[in-house]
């Protein structure tokens, strides 16, 4: 019995690990789920164990990869304290470096442009910006005239950690390859906040 599990929880884990890569490949709309089993060398019923549609599946894609994100996030957040911007440089390091190293996950979590899908990732989206968001505003609550950033400026650093990651992954660019240039792009876009 409880081998019979695990090797359903592994079939559950392929599925996931060959559809994200399928879903970045091709988009949501060109797959289906007999698509993806074919792919898999499965029969689309044995996806239908596991999740009732497509739609099931790329939730579940989106669940796991934001709840993978935010552990790292907190981990580091962890090992710093709150309002340095020692730590505001290495929770935006960190994001970037989990982009650029898992781009499938990246592309799937906020870069899918389909509007039916939208509505699957704004809590786990919402999530992480409200995490960084929080770093943010500590850090800049300090500041005089502090009140008139506290909703602007987070997302604002987020965009700009969000064009770096995404033009990296358009050239296939790794975080090692890009290591310099992303700790400078970090570095001067936390100087700014002084100003």
């Amino acid at each position: 019995m409880a081998r019979k599990a695990v090797e359903q929880e592994l079939s559950r884990d392929r599925i996931l690990t060959e559809a994200r890569q399928l879903f970045a490949l091709h988009g949501y709309h060109a797959l289906t789920m007999r698509s993806i089993a074919k792919s898999m060398g499965y029969s689309h019923g044995a996806l239908y164990y596991h999740f009732s549609d497509k739609a099931e599946l790329f939730y579940a894609l989106v669940t796991e990869d934001f709840i993978m994100l935010l552990d790292r996030l907190k981990e580091m957040l962890k090992r710093t304290r709150l309002g340095d911007v020692a730590q505001l440089e290495k929770l935006m390091l960190e994001f970037i470096k989990f982009g650029l190293e898992n781009p499938n996950h990246y592309e799937i979590m906020f870069m899918i442009k389909e509007p039916e899908l939208k509505r699957y990732s704004r809590t786990e989206q919402a999530q992480c910006l409200d995490l960084f968001a929080a770093v943010v505003r500590s850090v800049i609550s300090r500041h005089e005239n502090s009140d008139k950033k506290m909703y602007s400026l987070p997302w604002s650093l987020f965009m700009s950690m969000h064009g770096f990651i995404t033009y990296n992954i358009h050239y296939s660019q790794s975080y090692e390859d890009v290591k310099k240039l992303a700790e400078q792009h970090v570095k001067y876009i936390c100087e700014g906040l002084h100003a």
